[in-house]
């Protein structure tokens, strides 16, 4: 090391996973101690077993070790501090009265003593805080954090209860997260007002909603996972171009979004979802048990490529009824490859035995691939397969992914039937299971 050029020490420094081995080494090495005010990155976790070892054995306290990291540095720019997830199974009856505020990173008097020395250069901020600490205590960190960082671009807040009183503009923010939040902003007013030019926000499991509004003008991206409690959500963004969003039974649901490109919605109850048009769709990811009438209530354009449906769960009869492959291609005319779960081949294949593949207007040609999970294998599939290659004359790949209990003898049974009569297709053969991976273990032609 003592050969190295100081800007790749530095470097080697800056990339440090955990900076407790950045304090360490200063104590190692005379050379690292002459070069760590150089670095520009402190990212310092509180993992299970530093936490187990401070309560037992004499250990520098964890806020200490992050204080001295911070007080002697001249240029950081980078700061992530945080609670590993494995401390998330600890209740209260685990603490002991001496550790009460440890690890509660989102304390202000903790964060004021630290902030003031990185504000002016900081452009990236994480914390993560530890739950079971902050949960019954308000903070008011994002305030202090606006009224001081004026060049931060990113930051992300997770675990803790936050106040949005004194909450200020910050008008260089491009990048908000905000996970497992208790956020004292209703509506997210707040929030639009002082991050006026956010490009990315997500937020996940964010409690304390009522009726929440997203509205930026420059937003690009969104990610927002939301609680049971909110009724009526909407999404005003002209500009932006990928949504996840996850929901359960929204009385309201509005989206503003005429450039979205690529959505993932999973919702409970679609009967009070419906959009207007998405001119320039080319993914859409659903998963929902109520995907005919999210389908009935929704014009989806012609623009949409990529289809991806999970059924999640097995619906009423007549419902399950409804949705074919021909209510599918019929509402999203343009796709051309179709991803199904298994319930929704089964629900499909259920009445494509009771009505035939009804609303298939012609064939086809639109459609190249087709990708499916599938639970029980037996002759039902391959007639359902050959009667979709026959009406969709342009399908040229099937990835068929047979559930891994299925008996060896009827997996080569549908194997065979499928290859021998279609030899047009290009086949793929996989396994899958209930919470595990994917495994492809053949590709032909």
């Amino acid at each position: 090391m003592d050969d190295l050029p100081s800007e790749l020490v530095v470097k080697i420094l800056n990339r440090l996973n955990d900076s407790a081995d950045l304090a360490r080494s200063r104590v190692a090495s005379k050379r690292f101690n002459s070069l760590w005010r150089e670095v520009q990155t402190v990212n310092l976790l509180c993992t299970l077993s530093r936490y187990s070892k401070s309560r037992s054995t004499s250990v520098t306290p964890f806020k200490t070790v992050f204080r001295n990291l911070i007080e002697d540095s001249r240029n950081v720019r980078v700061i992530s501090l945080g609670v590993d997830k494995a401390l998330s199974g600890m209740s209260f009856d685990d603490l002991i009265e001496d550790d009460s505020d440890e690890l509660y990173l989102t304390d202000i008097e903790f964060v004021r003593l630290w902030l003031p020395r990185v504000r002016d250069e900081l452009e990236m901020l994480s914390i993560s805080d530890f739950w079971i600490q902050s949960c019954w205590r308000r903070s008011d960190v994002l305030a202090l954090v606006s009224s001081n960082c004026n060049k931060l671009v990113k930051l992300e807040v997770k675990n803790a209860w936050l106040s949005v009183v004194g909450l200020t503009q910050m008008p260089n923010l491009r990048h908000l997260t905000l996970e497992f939040i208790r956020l004292d902003d209703e509506n997210l007013e707040k929030v639009n007002d002082c991050f006026p030019f956010l490009q990315v926000l997500n937020l996940i499991g964010v409690g304390g909603l009522k009726e929440p509004k997203i509205h930026f003008l420059h937003l690009k991206s969104c990610h927002w996972t939301v609680s049971n409690a909110p009724l009526s959500l909407a999404i005003v963004a002209p500009n932006l171009l990928e949504l996840r969003l996850k929901c359960n039974k929204p009385k309201s649901l509005v989206l503003e979004t005429p450039k979205l490109v690529k959505f993932y919605l999973s919702v409970e109850d679609a009967e009070g979802v419906s959009f207007s048009e998405f001119r320039e769709l080319d993914t859409f990811e659903v998963i929902s048990p109520d995907v005919y009438t999210l389908i009935r209530n929704t014009r989806f354009g012609n623009k949409i490529r990529k289809l991806a449906v999970d059924s999640v769960k097995t619906m009423e009869h007549s419902e399950r009824l409804s949705l074919g492959l021909g209510t599918l291609l019929e509402a999203f005319p343009g796709i051309a490859s179709l991803t199904l779960s298994h319930v929704t081949w089964s629900n499909i294949k259920t009445h494509f035995q009771s009505e035939g593949l009804v609303h298939m207007k012609g064939t086809n040609t639109a459609l190249k691939q087709i990708t499916t999970r599938v639970q029980t294998s037996d002759y039902t599939d391959v007639s359902f397969i050959r009667s979709i290659l026959n009406n969709c004359r342009g399908l040229t790949d099937m990835r068929l992914m047979i559930h891994q209990d299925t008996e060896t003898r009827v997996r080569d049974l549908l194997i065979s039937a499928c290859t021998m009569s279609n030899p047009r297709v290009r086949w793929s053969w996989g396994t899958w299971a209930e919470g595990g991976e994917d495994i492809w273990v053949s590709n032909g032609t």
